[in-house]
Protein backbone atom coordinates (compact mmCIF):
# COMPACT_ATOMS: atom_id res chain seq x y z
CA UNK A 1 0.00 0.00 0.00
CA UNK A 2 1.36 3.41 -1.00
CA UNK A 3 2.26 5.62 1.92
CA UNK A 4 0.63 9.02 2.38
CA UNK A 5 4.01 10.72 2.06
CA UNK A 6 4.58 9.15 -1.34
CA UNK A 7 1.12 10.13 -2.51
CA UNK A 8 1.85 13.75 -1.75
CA UNK A 9 5.21 13.95 -3.53
CA UNK A 10 5.76 15.41 -7.00
CA UNK A 11 7.29 13.00 -9.50
CA UNK A 12 10.67 13.60 -11.16
CA UNK A 13 9.42 13.35 -14.73
CA UNK A 14 11.19 16.30 -16.41
CA UNK A 15 14.11 15.39 -18.65
CA UNK A 16 17.08 17.63 -19.46
CA UNK A 17 15.50 18.87 -22.71
CA UNK A 18 12.33 19.81 -20.81
CA UNK A 19 14.29 21.74 -18.16
CA UNK A 20 16.29 23.61 -20.80
CA UNK A 21 13.30 24.58 -22.94
CA UNK A 22 11.14 25.45 -19.92
CA UNK A 23 13.62 28.05 -18.74
CA UNK A 24 14.39 29.38 -22.22
CA UNK A 25 10.74 29.47 -23.21
CA UNK A 26 9.81 31.22 -19.98
CA UNK A 27 11.80 34.28 -21.09
CA UNK A 28 10.76 34.49 -24.76
CA UNK A 29 7.30 36.02 -24.63
CA UNK A 30 5.75 39.42 -24.00
CA UNK A 31 9.06 40.79 -22.74
CA UNK A 32 10.65 40.28 -26.16
CA UNK A 33 7.82 40.45 -28.68
CA UNK A 34 5.96 43.45 -27.22
CA UNK A 35 8.04 44.97 -24.43
CA UNK A 36 11.29 45.32 -26.40
CA UNK A 37 9.69 47.87 -28.74
CA UNK A 38 8.29 49.79 -25.77
CA UNK A 39 11.73 49.90 -24.10
CA UNK A 40 13.38 51.22 -27.27
CA UNK A 41 10.62 53.83 -27.57
CA UNK A 42 11.31 55.05 -24.04
CA UNK A 43 15.10 54.80 -23.77
CA UNK A 44 16.26 54.91 -27.41
CA UNK A 45 18.32 52.30 -29.22
CA UNK A 46 21.47 52.94 -27.18
CA UNK A 47 19.58 53.03 -23.92
CA UNK A 48 17.78 49.77 -24.71
CA UNK A 49 21.03 48.02 -25.63
CA UNK A 50 22.75 49.16 -22.43
CA UNK A 51 19.68 48.23 -20.41
CA UNK A 52 19.41 44.71 -21.80
CA UNK A 53 23.16 44.12 -21.50
CA UNK A 54 23.12 45.34 -17.90
CA UNK A 55 20.04 43.22 -17.24
CA UNK A 56 21.83 40.25 -18.82
CA UNK A 57 24.73 40.74 -16.39
CA UNK A 58 22.34 40.76 -13.43
CA UNK A 59 20.61 37.67 -14.85
CA UNK A 60 23.96 35.88 -15.05
CA UNK A 61 24.79 36.72 -11.43
CA UNK A 62 21.36 35.53 -10.27
CA UNK A 63 21.53 32.30 -12.26
CA UNK A 64 24.95 31.21 -11.01
CA UNK A 65 23.85 31.91 -7.43
CA UNK A 66 20.69 29.88 -8.04
CA UNK A 67 22.71 27.14 -9.72
CA UNK A 68 24.87 26.54 -6.65
CA UNK A 69 21.80 26.32 -4.43
CA UNK A 70 19.67 24.22 -6.80
CA UNK A 71 22.38 21.64 -7.46
CA UNK A 72 23.17 21.28 -3.75
CA UNK A 73 19.48 21.13 -2.78
CA UNK A 74 17.18 20.36 -5.77
CA UNK A 75 13.73 20.98 -4.31
CA UNK A 76 10.45 22.29 -5.69
CA UNK A 77 9.76 25.87 -4.65
CA UNK A 78 13.46 26.54 -4.30
CA UNK A 79 13.48 30.29 -3.56
CA UNK A 80 11.31 30.06 -0.50
CA UNK A 81 13.09 26.95 0.80
CA UNK A 82 16.59 28.41 0.40
CA UNK A 83 15.65 31.72 2.02
CA UNK A 84 13.95 29.94 4.94
CA UNK A 85 16.93 27.67 5.57
CA UNK A 86 19.86 30.01 4.96
CA UNK A 87 18.47 33.48 5.87
CA UNK A 88 15.54 32.92 8.25
CA UNK A 89 11.98 31.52 8.01
CA UNK A 90 10.41 35.00 7.94
CA UNK A 91 12.51 35.89 4.90
CA UNK A 92 11.49 32.63 3.22
CA UNK A 93 7.83 33.32 3.92
CA UNK A 94 8.07 36.87 2.55
CA UNK A 95 10.10 35.92 -0.51
CA UNK A 96 7.84 32.99 -1.33
CA UNK A 97 4.65 35.04 -1.27
CA UNK A 98 6.34 37.92 -3.10
CA UNK A 99 7.44 35.70 -5.96
CA UNK A 100 4.09 33.94 -6.03
CA UNK A 101 2.23 37.25 -6.43
CA UNK A 102 4.67 38.43 -9.13
CA UNK A 103 4.62 35.21 -11.13
CA UNK A 104 0.84 34.80 -10.91
CA UNK A 105 0.40 38.43 -11.93
CA UNK A 106 2.73 37.91 -14.89
CA UNK A 107 0.28 35.32 -16.16
CA UNK A 108 -2.30 38.10 -16.21
CA UNK A 109 0.12 40.26 -18.22
CA UNK A 110 0.53 37.49 -20.77
CA UNK A 111 -3.23 36.97 -21.11
CA UNK A 112 -3.71 40.71 -21.62
CA UNK A 113 -1.00 40.75 -24.30
CA UNK A 114 -2.55 37.70 -25.99
CA UNK A 115 -5.93 39.43 -26.08
CA UNK A 116 -4.31 42.50 -27.67
CA UNK A 117 -2.76 40.33 -30.39
CA UNK A 118 -6.09 38.64 -31.13
CA UNK A 119 -7.52 42.00 -32.12
CA UNK A 120 -5.51 41.77 -35.33
CA UNK A 121 -7.92 39.07 -36.47
CA UNK A 122 -10.99 39.93 -34.42
CA UNK A 123 -10.99 43.72 -33.90
CA UNK A 124 -14.62 43.71 -32.75
CA UNK A 125 -14.08 41.28 -29.84
CA UNK A 126 -13.07 42.81 -26.50
CA UNK A 127 -9.67 41.94 -25.06
CA UNK A 128 -11.16 40.66 -21.79
CA UNK A 129 -13.16 37.97 -23.63
CA UNK A 130 -9.96 36.52 -25.09
CA UNK A 131 -8.35 36.72 -21.64
CA UNK A 132 -11.17 34.58 -20.22
CA UNK A 133 -10.84 32.02 -23.03
CA UNK A 134 -7.07 31.68 -22.57
CA UNK A 135 -7.41 31.41 -18.79
CA UNK A 136 -9.77 28.46 -19.22
CA UNK A 137 -7.47 26.83 -21.80
CA UNK A 138 -4.32 26.99 -19.69
CA UNK A 139 -6.15 25.92 -16.58
CA UNK A 140 -7.04 22.66 -18.31
CA UNK A 141 -3.47 22.20 -19.59
CA UNK A 142 -1.99 22.70 -16.11
CA UNK A 143 -4.47 20.29 -14.58
CA UNK A 144 -2.89 17.49 -16.63
CA UNK A 145 0.26 15.60 -15.59
CA UNK A 146 3.57 17.39 -15.13
CA UNK A 147 5.06 15.33 -17.96
CA UNK A 148 2.27 16.46 -20.29
CA UNK A 149 2.86 20.09 -19.30
CA UNK A 150 6.62 19.75 -19.80
CA UNK A 151 6.21 18.14 -23.21
CA UNK A 152 3.82 20.87 -24.37
CA UNK A 153 6.20 23.58 -23.16
CA UNK A 154 9.10 21.89 -24.93
CA UNK A 155 7.40 22.20 -28.31
CA UNK A 156 6.01 25.67 -27.61
CA UNK A 157 9.50 26.88 -26.71
CA UNK A 158 10.91 25.25 -29.84
CA UNK A 159 8.45 27.18 -32.01
CA UNK A 160 9.43 30.42 -30.30
CA UNK A 161 13.15 29.86 -30.79
CA UNK A 162 12.65 29.11 -34.49
CA UNK A 163 10.50 32.24 -34.86
CA UNK A 164 13.13 34.48 -33.25
CA UNK A 165 15.88 33.06 -35.47
CA UNK A 166 13.64 33.56 -38.53
CA UNK A 167 12.97 37.17 -37.48
CA UNK A 168 16.69 37.88 -37.00
CA UNK A 169 17.48 36.53 -40.49
CA UNK A 170 14.65 38.49 -42.17
CA UNK A 171 15.48 41.63 -40.21
CA UNK A 172 19.19 41.50 -41.05
CA UNK A 173 18.35 41.03 -44.75
CA UNK A 174 15.92 43.98 -44.62
CA UNK A 175 18.49 46.27 -43.00
CA UNK A 176 20.88 45.88 -45.92
CA UNK A 177 18.25 45.91 -48.67
CA UNK A 178 18.42 42.21 -49.53
CA UNK A 179 14.70 42.06 -48.74
CA UNK A 180 13.00 45.35 -49.75
CA UNK A 181 10.71 47.07 -47.24
CA UNK A 182 7.40 48.65 -48.18
CA UNK A 183 7.33 52.49 -48.35
CA UNK A 184 10.93 52.99 -47.20
CA UNK A 185 14.47 52.43 -48.51
CA UNK A 186 16.93 50.04 -46.88
CA UNK A 187 17.76 51.70 -43.54
CA UNK A 188 21.26 50.24 -43.19
CA UNK A 189 22.51 51.72 -39.90
CA UNK A 190 21.11 55.27 -40.18
CA UNK A 191 18.75 54.87 -37.23
CA UNK A 192 21.71 53.79 -35.11
CA UNK A 193 23.59 57.04 -35.66
CA UNK A 194 25.06 58.40 -32.40
CA UNK A 195 22.68 61.38 -32.27
CA UNK A 196 19.64 59.09 -32.02
CA UNK A 197 20.95 56.52 -29.56
CA UNK A 198 19.93 58.36 -26.38
CA UNK A 199 17.04 60.70 -27.31
CA UNK A 200 15.84 60.98 -23.70
CA UNK A 201 19.26 61.03 -22.04
CA UNK A 202 21.00 58.39 -19.93
CA UNK A 203 18.97 58.51 -16.73
CA UNK A 204 15.91 57.06 -18.49
CA UNK A 205 17.85 53.79 -18.82
CA UNK A 206 17.58 53.18 -15.09
CA UNK A 207 13.86 53.96 -15.10
CA UNK A 208 13.18 51.47 -17.90
CA UNK A 209 15.25 48.76 -16.22
CA UNK A 210 12.06 47.37 -14.70
CA UNK A 211 10.89 46.57 -18.23
CA UNK A 212 14.16 44.74 -18.81
CA UNK A 213 13.92 42.76 -15.58
CA UNK A 214 10.34 41.82 -16.45
CA UNK A 215 11.57 40.61 -19.85
CA UNK A 216 14.18 38.33 -18.28
CA UNK A 217 11.77 36.95 -15.70
CA UNK A 218 11.23 33.21 -16.11
CA UNK A 219 14.83 32.04 -16.40
CA UNK A 220 14.74 31.20 -12.69
CA UNK A 221 12.20 28.47 -13.45
CA UNK A 222 15.21 26.14 -13.51
CA UNK A 223 15.30 26.37 -9.73
CA UNK A 224 11.58 25.83 -9.22
CA UNK A 225 11.52 22.85 -11.59
CA UNK A 226 14.58 21.22 -9.99
CA UNK A 227 12.39 19.13 -7.70
CA UNK A 228 10.63 17.54 -10.70
CA UNK A 229 13.62 17.02 -12.98
CA UNK A 230 15.72 13.92 -13.59
CA UNK A 231 19.38 14.04 -12.49
CA UNK A 232 19.29 17.70 -11.34
CA UNK A 233 23.01 17.64 -10.42
CA UNK A 234 23.89 17.11 -14.10
CA UNK A 235 21.04 18.84 -15.89
CA UNK A 236 20.76 22.11 -13.96
CA UNK A 237 24.34 23.35 -14.65
CA UNK A 238 23.97 22.50 -18.36
CA UNK A 239 20.64 24.28 -18.59
CA UNK A 240 22.00 27.39 -16.86
CA UNK A 241 25.00 27.68 -19.20
CA UNK A 242 22.94 27.13 -22.37
CA UNK A 243 19.99 29.31 -21.41
CA UNK A 244 22.03 32.36 -20.38
CA UNK A 245 23.92 32.59 -23.66
CA UNK A 246 20.86 32.14 -25.86
CA UNK A 247 18.68 34.58 -23.94
CA UNK A 248 21.18 37.42 -24.19
CA UNK A 249 21.96 36.75 -27.88
CA UNK A 250 18.27 36.64 -28.83
CA UNK A 251 17.44 39.86 -27.00
CA UNK A 252 20.45 41.89 -28.10
CA UNK A 253 20.14 40.79 -31.76
CA UNK A 254 16.43 41.64 -31.76
CA UNK A 255 17.05 45.07 -30.18
CA UNK A 256 19.68 45.93 -32.81
CA UNK A 257 17.40 44.88 -35.70
CA UNK A 258 14.33 46.72 -34.37
CA UNK A 259 16.38 49.85 -33.68
CA UNK A 260 17.99 49.79 -37.13
CA UNK A 261 14.70 49.38 -39.02
CA UNK A 262 12.26 51.51 -37.00
CA UNK A 263 12.77 55.08 -35.81
CA UNK A 264 12.41 55.24 -32.05
CA UNK A 265 9.10 57.14 -32.17
CA UNK A 266 7.45 54.43 -34.27
CA UNK A 267 7.95 51.72 -31.69
CA UNK A 268 5.00 51.67 -29.31
CA UNK A 269 3.25 49.17 -27.11
CA UNK A 270 0.10 47.71 -28.63
CA UNK A 271 1.44 46.71 -32.05
CA UNK A 272 4.20 44.10 -32.09
CA UNK A 273 7.14 45.42 -34.17
CA UNK A 274 7.89 41.81 -35.12
CA UNK A 275 4.55 41.54 -36.94
CA UNK A 276 4.93 45.04 -38.41
CA UNK A 277 8.28 44.10 -39.94
CA UNK A 278 6.75 41.06 -41.64
CA UNK A 279 4.01 43.29 -43.04
CA UNK A 280 6.60 45.70 -44.45
CA UNK A 281 8.72 42.88 -45.91
CA UNK A 282 5.73 41.69 -47.95
CA UNK A 283 6.28 38.00 -47.25
CA UNK A 284 3.00 36.15 -48.02
CA UNK A 285 1.11 35.16 -44.88
CA UNK A 286 4.21 35.95 -42.79
CA UNK A 287 2.52 38.63 -40.61
CA UNK A 288 -0.32 36.33 -39.63
CA UNK A 289 2.06 33.43 -39.06
CA UNK A 290 4.30 35.62 -36.91
CA UNK A 291 1.28 36.93 -34.99
CA UNK A 292 0.23 33.33 -34.32
CA UNK A 293 3.74 32.38 -33.21
CA UNK A 294 3.91 35.38 -30.87
CA UNK A 295 0.48 34.48 -29.51
CA UNK A 296 1.73 30.94 -28.85
CA UNK A 297 4.87 32.33 -27.22
CA UNK A 298 2.94 34.64 -24.92
CA UNK A 299 0.55 31.91 -23.81
CA UNK A 300 3.55 29.64 -23.26
CA UNK A 301 5.09 32.15 -20.85
CA UNK A 302 1.75 32.49 -19.08
CA UNK A 303 1.67 28.72 -18.81
CA UNK A 304 5.16 28.66 -17.28
CA UNK A 305 4.20 31.34 -14.77
CA UNK A 306 1.15 29.35 -13.69
CA UNK A 307 3.37 26.29 -13.28
CA UNK A 308 5.93 28.22 -11.18
CA UNK A 309 3.29 29.85 -8.96
CA UNK A 310 1.47 26.58 -8.39
CA UNK A 311 4.61 24.64 -7.40
CA UNK A 312 5.82 27.43 -5.15
CA UNK A 313 2.48 27.58 -3.34
CA UNK A 314 2.55 23.77 -2.97
CA UNK A 315 6.03 23.94 -1.43
CA UNK A 316 5.04 26.72 0.97
CA UNK A 317 2.04 24.69 2.12
CA UNK A 318 4.40 21.82 3.05
CA UNK A 319 6.60 24.23 5.00
CA UNK A 320 3.68 25.62 6.98
CA UNK A 321 3.80 28.97 5.17
CA UNK A 322 0.53 28.56 3.28
CA UNK A 323 -2.75 26.76 4.08
CA UNK A 324 -2.31 22.98 4.15
CA UNK A 325 -4.90 22.26 1.48
CA UNK A 326 -2.63 23.93 -1.10
CA UNK A 327 -0.18 21.09 -0.48
CA UNK A 328 -2.49 18.33 -1.69
CA UNK A 329 -2.01 16.59 -5.04
CA UNK A 330 -4.60 15.27 -7.44
CA UNK A 331 -4.50 11.72 -8.79
CA UNK A 332 -2.42 13.10 -11.66
CA UNK A 333 0.21 14.40 -9.19
CA UNK A 334 -0.81 18.02 -9.79
CA UNK A 335 -1.31 20.56 -6.92
CA UNK A 336 -4.91 21.22 -7.96
CA UNK A 337 -5.97 23.48 -5.07
CA UNK A 338 -2.83 25.60 -5.56
CA UNK A 339 -3.58 25.76 -9.28
CA UNK A 340 -7.11 27.06 -8.71
CA UNK A 341 -5.85 29.75 -6.32
CA UNK A 342 -3.12 30.79 -8.79
CA UNK A 343 -5.62 31.17 -11.61
CA UNK A 344 -7.56 33.70 -9.52
CA UNK A 345 -4.67 36.16 -10.01
CA UNK A 346 -4.87 35.63 -13.76
CA UNK A 347 -8.33 37.14 -13.57
CA UNK A 348 -6.59 40.51 -13.07
CA UNK A 349 -6.24 40.51 -16.86
CA UNK A 350 -10.03 40.90 -17.04
CA UNK A 351 -9.52 44.49 -15.82
CA UNK A 352 -9.25 45.27 -19.53
CA UNK A 353 -13.05 45.22 -19.52
CA UNK A 354 -13.07 48.43 -17.44
CA UNK A 355 -9.63 49.92 -18.14
CA UNK A 356 -7.62 50.48 -21.32
CA UNK A 357 -5.63 47.39 -22.27
CA UNK A 358 -2.32 49.27 -22.39
CA UNK A 359 -2.94 50.72 -18.89
CA UNK A 360 -3.60 47.26 -17.43
CA UNK A 361 -0.55 45.88 -19.25
CA UNK A 362 1.87 48.48 -17.81
CA UNK A 363 0.35 48.21 -14.31
CA UNK A 364 0.63 44.43 -14.12
CA UNK A 365 4.09 44.49 -15.71
CA UNK A 366 5.35 46.93 -13.07
CA UNK A 367 4.04 44.77 -10.20
CA UNK A 368 5.59 41.64 -11.71
CA UNK A 369 8.95 43.32 -12.39
CA UNK A 370 9.29 44.67 -8.86
CA UNK A 371 8.45 41.31 -7.30
CA UNK A 372 11.00 39.42 -9.40
CA UNK A 373 13.70 42.01 -8.60
CA UNK A 374 13.11 41.45 -4.88
CA UNK A 375 13.14 37.69 -5.48
CA UNK A 376 16.50 37.95 -7.23
CA UNK A 377 17.87 39.81 -4.21
CA UNK A 378 16.62 36.93 -2.07
CA UNK A 379 18.35 34.34 -4.26
CA UNK A 380 21.71 36.15 -4.08
CA UNK A 381 21.41 36.68 -0.33
CA UNK A 382 20.49 33.01 0.17
CA UNK A 383 23.61 31.91 -1.71
CA UNK A 384 25.75 34.34 0.28
CA UNK A 385 24.47 32.91 3.56
CA UNK A 386 24.52 29.30 2.33
CA UNK A 387 28.21 29.35 1.38
CA UNK A 388 29.19 30.87 4.72
CA UNK A 389 27.17 28.32 6.74
CA UNK A 390 28.37 25.47 4.50
CA UNK A 391 32.04 26.27 5.19
CA UNK A 392 31.43 26.93 8.89
CA UNK A 393 29.87 23.45 9.17
CA UNK A 394 33.06 21.90 7.80
CA UNK A 395 32.02 21.61 4.15
CA UNK A 396 34.64 21.75 1.41
CA UNK A 397 34.37 23.71 -1.84
CA UNK A 398 35.36 20.67 -3.89
CA UNK A 399 32.24 18.91 -2.58
CA UNK A 400 30.02 21.44 -4.39
CA UNK A 401 29.21 20.12 -7.88
CA UNK A 402 28.35 23.65 -9.07
CA UNK A 403 29.80 26.66 -7.31
CA UNK A 404 29.89 30.43 -7.67
CA UNK A 405 33.32 31.78 -8.50
CA UNK A 406 34.65 34.99 -6.94
CA UNK A 407 32.56 34.54 -3.80
CA UNK A 408 31.39 36.75 -2.07
CA UNK A 409 31.80 39.36 -4.83
CA UNK A 410 29.21 37.81 -7.18
CA UNK A 411 26.22 37.72 -4.78
CA UNK A 412 27.13 41.10 -3.27
CA UNK A 413 27.31 42.80 -6.70
CA UNK A 414 24.03 41.16 -7.67
CA UNK A 415 22.32 42.52 -4.54
CA UNK A 416 23.74 46.02 -5.09
CA UNK A 417 22.61 46.12 -8.73
CA UNK A 418 19.07 44.95 -7.90
CA UNK A 419 18.72 47.40 -5.00
CA UNK A 420 19.94 50.27 -7.21
CA UNK A 421 17.20 49.48 -9.75
CA UNK A 422 14.55 49.68 -7.04
CA UNK A 423 15.98 52.99 -5.80
CA UNK A 424 15.78 54.56 -9.26
CA UNK A 425 12.13 53.54 -9.51
CA UNK A 426 11.41 55.93 -6.66
CA UNK A 427 12.18 58.82 -9.05
CA UNK A 428 9.65 57.66 -11.64
CA UNK A 429 6.11 58.83 -10.71
CA UNK A 430 4.50 56.17 -12.92
CA UNK A 431 6.26 53.32 -11.08
CA UNK A 432 6.57 54.77 -7.57
CA UNK A 433 3.14 53.49 -6.58
CA UNK A 434 4.00 49.96 -7.69
CA UNK A 435 7.29 50.12 -5.80
CA UNK A 436 5.63 51.26 -2.58
CA UNK A 437 2.97 48.55 -2.89
CA UNK A 438 5.65 45.88 -3.49
CA UNK A 439 7.86 46.93 -0.59
CA UNK A 440 4.83 47.40 1.64
CA UNK A 441 3.59 43.90 0.85
CA UNK A 442 7.05 42.47 1.57
CA UNK A 443 7.16 44.25 4.95
CA UNK A 444 3.65 43.09 5.86
CA UNK A 445 4.56 39.47 5.03
CA UNK A 446 7.72 39.65 7.15
CA UNK A 447 5.97 41.23 10.15
CA UNK A 448 3.00 38.86 9.89
CA UNK A 449 5.23 35.78 10.01
CA UNK A 450 7.45 37.23 12.75
CA UNK A 451 4.62 38.15 15.11
CA UNK A 452 2.63 35.00 14.33
CA UNK A 453 5.59 32.86 15.34
CA UNK A 454 6.18 34.95 18.44
CA UNK A 455 2.56 34.35 19.43
CA UNK A 456 2.85 30.61 18.76
CA UNK A 457 6.07 30.41 20.80
CA UNK A 458 4.37 32.24 23.68
CA UNK A 459 1.38 29.87 23.58
CA UNK A 460 3.70 26.88 23.45
CA UNK A 461 5.67 28.14 26.46
CA UNK A 462 2.46 28.79 28.41
CA UNK A 463 1.12 25.31 27.64
CA UNK A 464 4.37 23.71 28.72
CA UNK A 465 4.25 25.56 32.04
CA UNK A 466 0.66 24.38 32.64
CA UNK A 467 1.30 20.81 31.44
CA UNK A 468 5.01 20.15 32.03
CA UNK A 469 4.55 16.45 31.23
Amino acid sequence: MEQEGQKNQLSRSMKRRHLFMLSLGGVIGTGLFLNAGYTINQAGAGGALIGYLFGGLILYLVMVCLGELAVYMPVTGSFQTYASKFINPAAGFSLGWMYFIGSATTAGVEFTAAGILMQRWFPGVSVWIWCAIFIALLFVLNALTTRGFAEAEYWFAGIKVIAVIFFIIIGAAAIFGIIPLEDRPAPFMENLAPKGLFPAGLTIIFVTMMNVIFSYQGSELIGIAAGESEEPQKNIPRAIRNVLFRIIVFYIASIIILSAIFPTKELGLLESPFVTLMDMAGIPFAPDIMNFVILTAILSVGNSCIYASTRLLWAMAHDGMAPKYFGKLSKRKVPFAALVFTMIFSLLSLLTSVLAADTVFVLLMSIAGISVTISWIGIALSQLMFRRKFLQAGGKLEDLQFKVRYYPLVPLVCIIFCVSILIFLAFDPTQLTGLLIGLGFLLICYLFYYFRNKKLEKLSTTNNEINPL
